[in-house]
């Protein structure tokens, strides 16, 4: 099926498609929302360049998809707590998404999708890879695919956010994004290695080395070979697609079926960047 109102260009074979012909900044009628709502579900990460928007302007697209939430351990803004600022400042390293991971699924609900808006961007480098988590349980042999149904891993914001692991600095305001202590930073959630789209119906790996500590019922190292394995296999460049940002450019993806990571390979120029992640549901 085709589209009225937009153009939409696959980004690659597996995921990710840039959106033409829309106006982010502007009230879109339903019925273009419609189509890119659908083409989000097709394609799981929709780009957008030449997206000049403020604050209020992103939060009003993001919240065309679902309902913005409130980080609850980095500090949104103070105008719009459901807008998070991620700056990295020239001459640092970056620090903020850089590893393979889907948003938030520490949470018992996990963000149901992400809508990343870059401000200000470096010349060359900080392009964000996305790998589609349906692509890589279809690659898995059915034998592979019995085996792991009705398993359940262990996730946790502590390996990313605990203190204790990743220093104190960004706790006490001396880091360029602000963090604020929660209890859940240790606290523990279980969800299916294998969940089910809730719109799609289509079957997707649901695991990430960022947040995902331990398969429920396995020894240590059965455990671990296990994930080691869904990691390395996931990340393969067959089920990904990359995106070059663009001063005002804006990425939303879909955290029920994608991994996404952030590259540091730019640390002599500055980048700002603006979050706003969507309430999901409890994967099934």
């Amino acid at each position: 099926m085709g589209y009225r109102h937009l153009e939409v260009l696959p980004a690659s074979g597996s995921l990710g498609a840039e959106v033409r012909g829309v106006s982010l900044a502007s009230a879109l009628p339903d019925e273009v929302f419609a189509e890119i709502q659908r083409a989000f579900l097709e394609h799981a990460v929709l780009f957008f360049r030449e997206q000049p928007l403020d604050r209020g302007e992103q939060l009003a697209f993001a919240s065309r998809f679902g309902t913005p939430e409130v980080h609850p351990i980095v500090d949104g803004l103070e105008a719009t707590p459901e807008v998070v600022r991620v700056l990295k400042p020239a001459g640092e390293s970056a620090s903020f998404g850089t590893g393979w991971h889907t948003d938030n699924t520490f949470f018992a609900a996990p963000s149901m999708a992400t809508v990343l808006y870059g401000e200000r961007v470096p010349p060359f480098g900080g392009d964000t890879l996305f790998a589609s988590m349906e692509r890589a349980y279809d690659a898995l042999s059915p034998a592979f695919r019995e085996r792991l149904s009705g398993l359940a891993a262990v996730h946790s914001a502590s390996r990313a956010y605990d203190p204790a692991v990743t220093g104190e600095a960004k706790y006490k305001g001396d880091a360029p994004i602000r963090y604020r202590w929660s209890d859940s930073i240790r606290d523990e959630v279980e969800h299916p290695i294998v969940r089910t789209h809730p719109e799609t119906g289509r079957r997707s790996l649901f695991v990430n080395p960022m947040f995902t500590l331990r398969i429920v019922g396995m020894t240590d190292s059965e455990s671990r070979a296990l994930l080691d394995f869904l990691f390395e296999h996931c990340a393969q460049p067959d089920f990904q697609c990359r995106f070059r940002w663009e001063n005002d450019s804006v990425a939303v993806w879909d955290n029920r079926c994608v991994w996404h990571y952030a590259m540091d390979d730019y640390r002599e120029h500055e980048r700002l960047m603006f979050r706003v992640t969507l309430a999901g549901d409890v994967p099934r």
